[in-house]
């Protein structure tokens, strides 16, 4: 096999691929390019993804989208149906299964089986190889929403086939984010070379008339992730895509729980992610944002999980994000109910709505702004450099020292010196550096953050305050402080 380049494929060599990603399971035989790029331009523009952000883009609102996926088609439909109508959903879900995710379709063919067979939902989510183009084709015809295929899948290929051709146009992820959050003996070079399959698989549509939404994965391993290190993701898998051909990209960001922060985290992803397109040459490329709520421990009384809720919503407003990913107050005890996700929808818009108009526009947040633009660029530059050219050899480079770092991840192939821990407001910052290419002065505000919170606990900076703010949320607090 040939070194990893990003450089766009050419058609011989996706199709010689494509002949062994459509035997992977029986239902790659219902996939034929031509219906299927036929049918999707036969959409009505209200089900395409790229068309409704970029409309809520122009008109400078954000959208609710929630998390949703169960084993049935037919209960997927109602499910959906419910989200639309009863929770007032701009844009939907269909969340897919964890044996899917990881090419396991027998497992989740036994899983459908069994869902069958008992009456309850024996998958956390919905197969969409196994239920094949018809299925997803059910999906689309039965919603007036546009549908998104979310995941967590480091081999894609054969569901993007499958989904695309049903008439899904959007599809979250990406080779690092659903690589290193996700998997432990992965390697990136495989992931990288997966996703750049499904990537030229979109930019065909695009190609041929089919705008396809592409969403690389914000929350990478949850809420104490920097900043600028899902920031660096983002950009270089929207580089890495925009190659292939894709022309429509959400870029997204994990709620940390710091208003300031959150807020200018989220204006400096879409500016900078434009920035580095513009400068690579995809300057055609259209850039819009998501953001997700709490991706930590949820309290498990309701009315708490609400407020979790509400000051989420709060970040996507005053920030202006294109959409929003809603959680809901079930969180903390397991799969959530229809009328629990609409709950969390319907808390959501309201805040939204209350907040659309406002803005937040303090000298810290400019400040902010200022700082995560700086170590995002320490980190992308340096990725590009090492990759002499080639930005898919510098990243496997990159994430292997150290200098692209994702905290928590089990991947093996991740460097995981870095260590994130709060300030002593809540913020994101850097107990340990690891080897991050960041300047001195760079170095040392991180040093002095933990330093100020230290000394306000009356603790010693340790790795302790790490584990203290995991649990924090779940205790009722952004900040772990001692007992």
């Amino acid at each position: 096999m040939q070194e990893l380049q990003n450089k766009k494929w050419t058609r011989d060599e996706f199709e010689n691929v494509r002949k062994d990603v459509l035997t992977q399971w029986h239902t790659g035989k219902e996939v034929d390019l031509e219906k299927a790029i036929a049918y999707q331009k036969g959409l009505p523009k209200r089900k395409i993804f790229s068309h409704v952000l970029n409309k809520a883009k122009e008109e400078g609102i954000t959208l609710t989208q929630p998390r949703a996926g169960v084993p049935l088609v037919l209960d997927q439909i109602k499910l959906l149906q419910y989200l639309q109508d009863e929770g007032e959903a701009d844009l939907l879900p269909t969340t897919i299964d964890s044996y899917t995710r990881q090419n396991r379709y027998k497992e989740a063919e036994i899983g459908i089986t069994e869902s069958v067979k008992s009456n309850k939902s024996m998958l956390n989510g919905f197969p969409a190889v196994n239920h094949g183009v018809s299925g997803c084709k059910q999906l689309i015809e039965s919603l007036d929403t546009p549908i998104q295929v979310r995941h967590g899948t480091p081999d894609a290929r054969l569901l993007a086939e499958i989904t695309y051709a049903g008439g899904f146009t959007s599809f979250e992820g990406g080779g690092i984010s659903y690589n290193i959050p996700y998997a432990k003996d992965v390697s990136l070079e495989t992931t990288i070379r997966d996703w750049q399959y499904v990537d030229r698989l979109t930019g065909i549509y695009e190609e041929a008339g089919c705008p396809i939404n592409r969403e690389p994965y914000g929350p990478l391993t949850g809420t104490l992730v920097p900043p600028f290190v899902s920031h660096s993701v983002a950009i270089i898998e929207s580089l890495l895509a925009a190659e292939q051909g894709v022309k429509n990209i959400t870029v997204g960001y994990g709620q940390c729980g710091n208003l300031v922060q959150d807020v200018a985290a989220m204006e400096t992803l879409h500016s900078l992610t434009e920035e580095y397109l513009r400068k690579y040459g995809y300057g055609d490329v259209e850039v819009t944002t998501v953001l997700h709520q709490w991706m930590g421990g949820f309290p498990e009384d309701e009315a708490k999980a609400f407020s979790v809720i509400a000051w989420g919503s709060v970040v996507a407003a005053l920030s202006h994000a294109t959409k929003v990913i809603v959680k809901t107050p079930h969180e903390a005890v397991g799969v959530p109910t229809k009328e629990a996700n609409t709950a969390g929808l319907l808390c959501t818009k309201q805040t939204i709505n209350m907040l659309g108009d406002q803005h937040l526009n303090t000298y810290s947040l400019k400040d902010e702004k200022v700082i995560i633009a700086s170590e995002t660029r320490c980190v992308v530059d340096r990725v590009i450099e090492l990759g002499q050219g080639n930005l898919a050899q510098g990243v496997i480079l990159a994430v292997g020292s150290g200098v692209l770092d994702v905290p928590f991840a089990p991947s093996r192939y991740n460097a995981g010196k870095m260590l994130p821990a709060r300030d002593n407001e809540g913020a994101i910052r850097l107990f340990h550096v690891g080897n991050i290419p960041l300047t001195k002065e760079l170095k040392d505000f991180h040093q002095e953050k933990m330093n100020e919170r230290a000394r306000y606990e009356n603790r010693e900076a340790s790795f302790q305050m790490v584990i203290d703010d995991v649990y924090a949320i779940s205790k009722g607090r952004l900040v772990g402080r001692p007992r």
